[in-house]
């Protein structure tokens, strides 16, 4: 069995060569893009090779992948069904149809991963601290799915509000192998590590007690930070230097729209709470949907300042413009999909205009401004003082200088890279 990581290898002739079966993972709006792309050059190279496409965004693409050629399409609790398509290929040949489920949700007995044949660690994102230095980041999952159901939220349509543990003592024999690998950060990877309160404290006591000087960061809701806010010293303690969490929006009515059980205000002392507790809030937010008003926009960036969090958020994250793909939830709300225009198989979701063409033309200008100032590696505070101009500029009104503290740098990860995010042009030159 080979590997390759299409995010940082080119598609190797050699390694298709003669292969019965091409598994590909499909994690992220943008690994399937990347696959997408891969699809043509890996049946030109392996022509006899059985197609299976797996992972999250899978079974929502079901019929595109499938015109592409792909036999097998599988997502959730994924790894049987997998095992069980290699075993049949090796004795009954390629199947002319798929007999595994698309979407299983049965509890599997997780092992621990094998990372052999994926690059060194030090090639992947890395930690970048306050003060310039960097570490080598692990990934590792604590637990898949979610039992929340945020419409915009990939999750939630293969996973409906169901999330499935992985044994501690299985992520921290993965953790182990990364740390072994030179790994002083690990990233944990679950969509919300506080679906279980109680596991993800287990994890953090774990690691911290095996590994004391190695840190950590995870995804948590605004609305769990809350509940369970009495939690956080003990995962500073612990190691934990960033939460990030999908606040969206700071419009209640967008909230709402979303189904993200918070508030804005809910926010405000969610920052608070991160605040109190030495831990360094990493807030995202889809900054553009379809209720998105210039007003809007020039309120989320003076909460920004008033929570002086203007150096916690990635300027791409101010450009960020709603997906809603094949499957989303959104699709539910009465009169949503009526003004969508058809599904772009090349956008891997239903385009939208807005009514005010000017939210529109906003952010193509703000997507292009922060393209260039990512060239340029501009801090971010100088970014975010152009996206300000720019915002005040469309809706006709002055600008004032942001004023107060915009807060401080926090640690953050290299590549700000997130669900909803386009493959770099880098990405796409792998194949």
């Amino acid at each position: 069995m080979s590997c390759l990581d299409l995010s940082l290898q080119k598609i190797e002739p050699e390694v298709l060569k003669g292969a019965g079966v091409v598994a590909i993972y499909v994690g992220m709006h943008t690994a399937t893009r990347i696959a997408l792309q891969a699809l043509p050059r890996i049946r030109q190279l392996a022509p006899q090779a059985h197609l299976c496409v797996y992972g999250l965004y899978a079974p929502m693409n079901e019929a595109l992948l499938r015109g592409l050629g792909v036999g097998t399409v599988l997502g959730g609790e994924l790894e049987p069904a997998l095992l069980s398509l290699c075993k049949g290929l090796r004795i009954n040949g390629n199947p002319k149809t798929q007999s595994e489920s698309v979407i299983s949700l049965c509890r599997v007995q997780f092992e621990v991963p094998d990372r052999s044949g994926l690059p060194k660690l030090s090639r992947y994102a890395h930690l970048v601290l306050p003060d310039g230095s960097t570490r080598v980041v692990g990934f590792a999952e604590g637990s898949r799915g979610c039992k929340h159901l945020c419409r915009h939220c990939p999750v939630v349509p293969v996973y409906q509000g169901k999330f499935r543990i992985v044994p501690v003592d299985v992520v921290m024999e993965d953790i182990r192998q990364q740390v072994r690998e030179g790994a002083t950060h690990i990233s944990f990877g679950d969509p919300d590590f506080f679906n279980g309160p109680t596991h993800g404290l287990r994890l953090a006591r774990a690691l911290h007690a095996a590994f004391p000087h190695v840190t950590f960061d995870a995804t948590i809701k605004i609305q769990h930070l809350i509940d369970h806010a009495e939690l956080l010293p003990e995962l500073r303690a612990s190691g934990c230097l960033f939460i990030t969490s999908a606040v969206e929006a700071v419009d209640d009515d967008i909230l709402r729209l979303l189904d993200k059980n918070h508030t804005s205000r809910d926010f405000d002392r969610a920052v608070a709470l991160t605040r109190d507790a030495g831990i360094a809030l990493a807030p995202t937010f889809v900054a553009f949907t379809p209720w998105t008003t210039l007003e809007g926009t020039i309120a989320l960036l003076e909460r920004l300042v008033k929570l002086q969090l203007v150096e916690s958020v990635p300027p791409v994250q101010l450009t960020i413009r709603l997906l809603v793909p094949e499957g989303s939830w959104l699709l539910k709300l009465p009169g949503f999909k009526e003004k969508l225009m058809a599904f772009d198989p090349e956008l891997l979701g239903y385009p939208w205009v807005h009514p005010d063409s000017r939210v529109d033309r906003l952010q193509q200008d703000l997507q292009a401004l922060v393209a260039r100032c990512e060239e340029k590696r501009l801090p971010r505070r100088e970014v975010f003082a152009a996206i300000w101009r720019l915002a005040h500029e469309a809706a006709a009104h002055p600008a004032p200088k942001p004023a107060g503290n915009l807060g401080a740098p926090i640690p953050r990860l290299s590549e700000p890279w997130y669900c909803c995010a386009e493959p770099t042009e880098q990405q796409l030159q792998s194949f």
